[in-house]
């Protein structure tokens, strides 16, 4: 697959001085859970974020870095990052944008309380001086090139709110000051978001004056709101749809797809001897079998991807074999997509014991990733084929997030959960130190490992990769620690997303590789 996006599948014929208001309503598949920038580190949440708050780096539609907040960033020596900030910005309350805002930013983001998912991965390891108002100093331990990339990922907020930058403030409106093209206005969980034009904004200025945001998590609830004029736009069109749109609707609507870096993946308790939904098969206790490379392996090889992808999926979505699609930095050109291979499954089940089966659940979300509750049931009916009695629970991603992130004592809730990751970064090292990397919260390592697998070697070519300088080498270390991961079974990937936006006549998209529903990226044809 190439990196490229593929864009316009279908151009609606326009016509000629077709009239627009300027306002934008947008159906969203999945909504924000926070207005909070640093509070969870999800991809409808950053999306939302670029609206309001910006970052020092920022990134176009296939993720390449671009000018934020600083206008330039450059290696010192080996340690030293320095970054020029942009002058002349104003938050939306009229206070000056400094060197001081950015250091409140990376102090914050890592440190919000009860985020499902920390942005620590990106803050940590590193300090930021001040030198003078427009200029920082980002020092770290080692050699560390892709302090751009990640520091791309964090929003930076104000520090006149840092007595009262609450989530909740932030929900709230009140702790809700960016510098980002458009301003705050309501928020109604559930129902809405809405945000006005900044006309005070430093780049380019916002096509929209007002732009309301619904959740619509049905798809077909989405699709008619699309057709009855409710909304503008629409994301995360259901895979059963675009077909239909694109033959019976073309003249009225036009469909936008994009190759997306998220992965669909399986994670698995991996350090926990009594897992709790894992059982013998007369329903007792049992020695954790996902424990062993044996059982990953044979649930892996039971999986038909390819029929995942042309049956649930409609063809909208490609086989995953690693963590990132072809065209990205660090992915190995050695991993191929697991073939299926009952027998073989099998065969490696009863060799570490498990002939005879155990029965297992499978959590999901069921308004997450696209049709995340249909690929739970198909993944658990391949695994009863295979012969372990597979029950399969969705929820709603509120619910299913906290609990899979971390149940009793802190600790991750189930044995076998489907996933996405998108890398924010563009590159290997994102999923790598977030996903396998060994769990370690003081250092921002292994942030979303849910399954807390371990493996020191990995975790020391992880750090090796992240600190070394060289290009050639560091793809190098980043491919061969997700081949080592994916040997393992660190993780279980399934596929890569194709997203697909529809929008009415007149309209248009340009599709991300990050998935990101923008304002910004809707223009009038």
């Amino acid at each position: 697959m190439k990196r490229q996006i593929v864009a316009a599948a279908v151009m609606s014929t326009l016509l000629t001085g077709a009239a627009f208001a300027d306002d934008l309503t947008i159906g969203l598949s999945t909504e924000p859970t926070s207005i909070d920038p640093h509070y969870h580190n999800l991809t409808p949440n950053s999306s939302f974020s670029r609206h309001i708050f910006d970052t020092l780096i920022g990134q176009n539609e296939v993720q390449a870095l671009v000018p934020g907040l600083a206008t330039s960033w450059k290696p010192l020596n080996d340690t030293t990052w320095e970054l020029k900030l942009r002058e002349g910005v104003k938050f939306h309350d009229g206070t000056d944008f400094n060197a001081d805002d950015v250091l409140f930013s990376f102090e914050r983001a890592p440190n919000v309380p009860n985020s499902p998912s920390s942005f620590g991965a990106y803050a940590k390891g590193k300090v930021f001086k001040k030198i003078d108002d427009y200029t920082i100093h980002i020092e770290t331990p080692g050699p560390s090139p892709l302090v751009p990339n990640e520091i791309s990922q964090i929003s930076i907020v104000s520090d006149s709110i840092k007595d009262t930058a609450t989530t909740a403030d932030f929900n709230s409106g009140k702790a809700a000051i960016g510098t980002g093209p458009y301003k705050y206005k309501e928020y109604v969980p559930g129902d809405h978001i809405e945000i006005t034009a900044n006309p005070d904004y430093w780049g380019d200025k916002a096509t929209w004056d007002n732009v309301t945001f619904k959740p619509i998590s049905s798809g077909p609830s989405r699709i008619a709101a699309l057709f009855a004029g409710d909304v503008d736009l629409i994301s995360g069109v259901p895979t059963s749809d675009i077909e239909n749109i694109k033959r019976t609707a073309g003249d009225r609507f036009g469909v936008w797809q994009g190759s997306s870096n998220r992965v669909i993946y399986l994670h698995l308790d991996q350090f926990r001897e009594n897992s709790p939904f894992v059982k013998a098969n007369d329903g007792s206790d049992i020695k954790n079998p996902l424990m062993d490379q044996r059982v990953r392996k044979a649930l892996s090889k039971s999986i038909r991807r390819e029929a995942i992808v042309q049956r649930v999926m409609e063809g909208v979505a490609i086989p995953a074999g690693q963590l990132l699609p072809d065209g990205f930095f660090g992915v190995s050109d050695k991993l191929k997509v697991e073939p299926y291979d009952l027998d073989g499954a099998k065969a490696l089940l009863d060799e570490a014991g498990y002939g005879d089966g155990f029965q297992l659940t499978v959590h999901g979300p069921n308004d997450r990733y696209i049709n995340d509750a249909k690929i739970a049931e198909a993944l658990g009916q391949m695994f009863t084929r295979l012969g372990i009695k597979t029950s399969v629970e969705t929820m709603p991603r509120s619910v299913y997030f906290k609990r899979a992130s971390a149940g009793a004592e802190g600790l991750p809730e189930f044995s076998l959960i489907l996933v996405g990751w998108g890398a924010g970064s563009g590159e290997a090292s994102s999923p790598l130190k977030s996903l396998i990397h060994t769990y370690d919260k003081a250092h921002g390592f292994g942030s979303s490992n849910r399954g807390r697998y371990s493996n020191p070697e990995i975790d020391a070519m992880i750090e090796e990769a992240l600190s070394t300088v060289d290009d050639t080498k560091r793809q190098e270390l980043l491919a061969k620690a997700t081949e080592m991961a994916i040997e393992d079974l660190a993780i279980i990937p399934l596929h890569f997303q194709v997203n697909t936006w529809a929008s009415k006549k007149g309209l248009k998209y340009l599709p991300r590789t990050d998935e990101f529903t923008l304002a910004m990226g809707v223009s009038k044809e």
